[in-house]
């Protein structure tokens, strides 16, 4: 079995081995995968992180041995908690890294990337937060533009959004908003819900489509055309700028 790990800062994850397939995710510094195929150009990976597969360039990740993807299981998680910023390898390059990228074997400073050391002197996460850290997490991605299949502030699509905020406090969501809807406990009101707590919306076919992070005040945040807030009731979000429902509300689930 061949494993590998995102050695740049932010690769495309494609759904077809082309490089005019559809993005479907991204695969952030740090991440580590199981490669499912490998051909001359492409791999089929499986990301440790939330279990989903695309392909990605050969030419855009290290491979690393099978005791070292263990090892980066079973070790803490510690990712860098700043927009944006630069690692510094040993000779003194500078590579540029997106918040949430993981700093594998983190200790005073330095980090490995297979048998490579790099040193990361900005501010970090690691651990579980309290859930009422979620949203000062998300307010930090205000106006980050939407883009299918993006995980980072440079571009970012709703469940790539809840995602990233949640894993910056510590707690795993699945890639997709249809499958981050099959965790957690249902709720029967809004008024049951808290600040942080998950709204999930469907299109016309019944079909999971959105999600969004509850907030006080019947406000919710979510990323549609950019990152912004709106207006949550029983029968959606509602668009005041629009002054339209944007999204029909199908149900909302506590993850923590």
């Amino acid at each position: 079995m061949l494993y590998g790990i995102c050695n740049l800062s932010i690769v495309p994850l494609r759904s077809e081995d082309s490089d005019s397939s559809e993005m479907v995710s991204q695969v952030l510094f740090g991440e580590d995968f199981e490669v499912l195929e490998k051909n001359k150009k492409w791999s089929k990976i499986r990301l440790s992180f939330d279990n989903y597969e695309g392909f990605i360039d050969n030419k855009q990740y290290l491979e690393i041995d099978q005791e070292t993807h263990k090892k980066l299981s079973s070790s803490e998680h510690y990712y860098t908690n700043e927009i944006i910023d630069f690692i510094t390898n040993k000779e003194g390059h500078l590579s540029v890294i997106p918040i949430g990228s993981r700093l594998p074997f983190y200790t005073n400073q330095h980090f490995l990337i297979g048998t490579n050391t790099f040193s990361y002197d900005g501010d970090i996460c690691s651990g579980k937060l309290a859930k009422e850290k979620i949203i000062h997490k998300a307010f930090q991605f205000l106006n980050t533009p939407y883009l299918w299949g993006g995980r980072t502030p440079f571009g970012i699509d709703c469940s790539g959004f809840t995602q990233l905020v949640y894993k910056l406090c510590g707690y795993s969501l699945l890639r997709d908003a249809k499958d981050q809807a099959s965790q957690g406990e249902v709720l029967s009101f809004i008024e049951e819900s808290e600040p942080g707590d998950l709204a999930f919306f469907d299109n016309e076919d019944g079909n999971i489509t959105h999600v969004g992070i509850i907030m006080n005040d019947y406000n919710i945040i979510h990323a549609h055309g950019k990152v912004r807030i709106d207006t949550l009731d029983h029968s959606g979000i509602y668009n005041k700028d629009s002054n339209i429902h944007t999204h029909q509300l199908r149900v909302i689930k506590k993850i923590l």
